[in-house]
């Protein structure tokens, strides 16, 4: 299993508008087999940081997740919805092995 960690730098302003996008990736990855584990969004702290986990059985999967994005209308509404809110600034992505009990 492998989990991608995506950290946001969001506009402070544009919350609203960044929990719609969220909400709207949220069912896509699990769509194409992914399980997604939430957004969080700035509660304390900066507000300006928002974070989301989704996990695929194995990189491969993810890659093929992202091949299959790009060819979906309800993925390219939720890009059209961040470009044209300009709700996200930048973001990282990162990979992790996730650990359990």
């Amino acid at each position: 299993m492998v989990t991608c960690y995506l950290k946001y730098v969001i506009d402070p302003y544009k919350i609203e508008e960044f929990e719609v996008y969220a909400k709207m990736w949220i069912p896509l990855v699990n769509k194409f087999g992914g399980t997604h584990h939430g957004y969080f969004l700035p509660h304390e702290g900066a507000n300006n940081i928002a974070v989301a986990l989704f996990s695929f059985p194995s990189l491969a999967d993810y890659e093929t997740y992202r091949n299959k994005m790009w060819k979906d209308p309800d993925c390219m509404k939720a890009f059209e919805h961040s470009e044209k809110t300009r709700c996200i600034v930048s973001y990282e992505r990162s990979f992790m092995n996730p650990i359990f009990e």
